[in-house]
């Protein structure tokens, strides 16, 4: 039976049509994607990321312990400050993503996928060196307030001036009355918050920031906005985009793997090999231009020999065209490259563009 997030009773009442998501009961929609989707880009929408997992280093030596663990640097950081990093193996593949919260260097939250939470504990647990980490996932419930008018509603309902607390900046404070992390992070490319609060007041906050928000045009929000909002954004989705068998390199995001960290990181010397060779095969995002959409899975082909494949695709609402990306070598990843995908048994031509596909002003 799929586990229920603090939310489920409220996702039912306002009827979110409910799927089975990395083994939870989640909204995948409300009304419709496109109008959820637009709803962000355009005014505000929340979602229930309640089931996204939360491990915890606590006391002397968290922040040693956590730093050699992932790929970023937690050391360059300022307490209040958040990072994005990965979890690698030896071959500097991706055991996870995740977000790393420095609150002081005797406390560090990392924030992993759901489909991973438990994966990612004893991974941590079998390789720290020093502090142990605690499942605090239970703690938490999650909400994500995003687009442009996110910013304005929060602050209505807080006390604390959100104006210091920039991107990938968090505080801690009361939220229409509850206690919260206030983290200004976000999956949608759009400016925002996550609110961390206890599983017990989560249905309050839901519905506080609903009726505050009623005037902004606020919007409940399910997985498949989520998605397409994060596709136009080219963000990775850990299990089609990264996995444990492409590098963090090939993936594009070495930028966040510090390969000169003192102390450090899995997968470090992997990564030094491989950038010393060349890199064989990129991530790249890719614009449908015959008709049809590109799907996780879809062979990429060249002169009809299969080259890779679609990791991720959809048809965008903000950009208005069918747009992708995946994995093919490195020698057809140049911008303007033309290739083709296979739609249902057709060759359908797509060509390599830059990302992110929406233009953020």
């Amino acid at each position: 039976m799929a586990r229920q997030t603090p939310l489920n009773a409220v996702h039912r009442e306002l009827g979110g049509r409910m799927v089975d998501f990395a083994g939870w009961d989640m909204p995948v929609q409300y009304s419709s994607i496109i109008g959820e989707h637009e709803t962000v880009r355009t005014a505000v929408g929340l979602f229930d990321v309640s089931h996204m997992g939360e491990i915890e280093f606590s006391g002397p030596g968290a922040l040693e312990t956590a730093n050699k663990l992932i790929t970023n640097d937690l050391s360059k950081c300022a307490d209040g400050q958040a990072l994005y990093a990965g979890l690698l193996n030896d071959a500097g593949g991706f055991v996870d993503d995740v977000v790393a919260y420095r609150f002081s260097p005797e406390r560090i939250l990392i924030v992993v996928n759901a489909s991973n939470k438990d994966k990612d504990f004893a991974w941590m647990r079998a390789r720290a060196e020093g502090v142990p980490p605690v499942d605090r996932s239970d703690d938490y419930a999650q909400i994500a307030v995003q687009g442009p008018k996110a910013v304005g509603l929060v602050q209505r309902l807080t006390p604390v001036d959100l104006t210091p607390v920039g991107t990938y900046r968090f505080t801690e404070g009361p939220v229409a009355g509850i206690a919260c992390i206030i983290s200004r992070t976000g999956y949608t490319g759009e400016d925002g918050f996550e609110l961390y609060c206890a599983p017990g007041d989560a249905a309050a906050l839901w519905r506080a920031l609903l009726k505050e928000g009623a005037a902004d045009g606020v919007k409940p929000c399910g997985l498949g906005a989520r998605d397409s909002l994060r596709v136009e954004m080219k963000y990775a989705l850990y299990g089609n985009d990264i996995d444990e068998t492409h590098t963090a390199l090939e993936a594009g995001l070495g930028w966040i793997c510090k390969l000169d960290k003192a102390g450090g990181f899995i997968g470090r010397d992997a990564l030094v090999k491989q950038k010393a060779e060349g890199v064989k095969r990129k991530l790249v995002g890719l614009e449908v231009t015959g008709s049809g959409i590109a799907r996780h899975g879809y062979p990429l082909l060249k002169d009809g020999q299969r080259v890779g494949e679609v990791t991720s695709g959809t048809q965008g609402p903000s950009v208005k065209k069918p747009i992708a990306f995946g994995y093919v070598p490195v020698e057809l990843a140049a911008e303007g490259a033309m290739l083709d995908v296979e739609i249902r048994g057709r060759a359908v031509p797509v060509v390599v563009v830059k990302t992110p596909f929406l233009k953020k002003k």
